[in-house]
């Protein structure tokens, strides 16, 4: 009725590192501490603990019994200095601190959230109804196969909010998270350490992502630049949404 029912604000300032994924180089392997200093392009060297470094083959942490506490093997057997790592900051550097890392990497959508690594099906402890975990696990299950061949599959976790997602918005979902994934790859191998390699939505974008649906008439912006970049990362990953882009306050083409 011409009232504003909802207003969101995102200072770039205040976004904070938690979630960007960087190209990282060991420059310092600390064994009596069981961690090593990263260098991922920022003014301090970033901490990562033996405990984040994401161990290959079967994942014993995700095979122990339950209240088991797996202990990882020693830091100086999982990275060694010069090596090059793609990391993901999980706490922000405080103070002295430079930021933490962890060589598991996430990357969050509006329904799932993607572990490239990984080829778990994960449920949100918030989703309570064990009928309703296993519909979705199965679900899931036959949403993310690939075709034989085509390479490790990834895991995924059910966000809360997908409690009653249709098979399309999960699809869609997937297709999204594994085109980020091999984006963030395809930098990893061409870029120097310290090169940020994917950063979460802004604000602007996640519009796009997790608000738009089919009964969305219009998105107005009064932003050239921003509606030309909504543009380009829509016509990417949420081809579906772009025709509801409308750019107002700025003179066409000539």
């Amino acid at each position: 009725g011409g009232a504003v029912q909802d207003l969101h604000i995102e200072r770039t300032l205040e976004r904070g590192l938690v979630g960007n994924i960087y190209a990282g180089k060991v420059v310092r392997v600390l064994p009596g501490m069981q961690s090593a200093f990263i260098d991922i392009g920022l003014e301090r060297a970033a901490f990562l603990h033996a405990a984040d470094v994401q161990l290959t083959g079967d994942n014993p942490r995700h095979n122990a019994a339950p209240g088991v506490v797996v202990t990882p093997p020693p830091i100086e057997r999982l990275v060694f200095e010069g090596q090059t790592l793609t990391v993901q900051v999980i706490k922000d550097p405080i103070g002295t601190k430079g930021a933490r890392l962890s060589t598991q990497i996430s990357i969050a959508g509006r329904l799932l959230v993607f572990l490239p690594q990984d080829d778990h099906i994960g449920i949100s402890q918030k989703i309570g109804s064990p009928e309703l975990r296993e519909q979705l696990r199965t679900r899931m299950k036959v949403l993310a196969q690939v075709p034989e061949g085509s390479g490790p599959t990834g895991g995924f976790i059910l966000r809360t909010n997908a409690e009653e997602a249709t098979d399309a918005e999960l699809a869609d979902d997937i297709a999204y998270l594994r085109k980020t994934w091999k984006a963030v790859r395809e930098r990893s191998f061409k870029s120097p350490p310290g090169t940020l390699l994917h950063q979460d939505l802004n604000l602007v974008e996640r519009v796009l992502r997790d608000l738009a649906h089919e009964a969305t008439q219009a998105i107005r912006i009064d932003s050239k630049l921003q509606y030309d970049a909504l543009k380009a990362f829509g016509e990417a990953y949420t081809p579906t949404s772009v025709d509801k882009l409308a750019c107002d306050h700025f003179a066409p083409p000539v």
